[in-house]
């Protein structure tokens, strides 16, 4: 096989896996009833004045499966960690102890669930775009070498082999995702 029809074969394969990586990534942050750390990855607190992460001013934790718990290093940040929590919009309810935030997650309704999958039929949509992307990239870069047609067309079905298994793959992801957001 042609050296630039391997490399970009090859890079093509790193558009697809990071498409994937992403799309984990996204699907992370979609809850499904069980309290994860993660959840408030997107909370920024102000801190002396600036946007700063949550997980950089306080320890998140997961005490048990209905609940998190916000220990900030300092006393004097429980306020605006509770305050940052409720501007983000999660839809959590903070409660101050005087030494931790505690934040019982709410089970989730039928119609929560449904607006999850949704979101996350959402994020699959768009990672297979990204794959789909990959692939006329890669397909114009094959078009744009000096090769026989018959080496394109093999190098074009392999772009297209490639572009069905990362597809295969993001259903996959889907499936899994929606079984375990739909499961009471």
């Amino acid at each position: 096989m042609n050296e630039e029809i391997k490399f970009i074969l090859d890079t093509t394969k790193e558009g697809m896996d990071s498409a994937i990586a992403h799309l984990e990534k996204m699907f992370l942050k979609i809850r499904a009833g069980k309290a994860s750390p993660v959840m408030l990855s997107s909370v920024m607190v102000e801190y002396y004045g600036s946007p700063t992460p949550l997980s950089q001013v306080a320890n998140v934790n997961t005490p048990d499966a209905r609940t998190l718990s916000v220990q900030p290093w300092e006393k004097n940040m429980l306020h605006e960690i509770e305050k940052a929590i409720m501007n983000a919009n999660l839809g959590f309810n903070p409660m101050n102890n005087g030494d931790f935030v505690i934040i019982n997650v709410p089970p989730l309704t039928e119609e929560r669930r449904r607006d999850l999958v949704k979101q996350a039929k959402a994020e699959a949509e768009d990672a297979k775009i990204g794959v789909r992307n990959a692939r006329q990239e890669a397909n114009k870069e094959i078009r744009g070498l000096e090769v026989s047609e018959d080496l394109q067309k093999n190098a074009e079905a392999d772009v297209q082999t490639l572009t069905d298994k990362y597809i295969k793959k993001i259903d996959a992801f889907l499936e899994a995702k929606e079984a375990e957001i739909m499961k009471v």
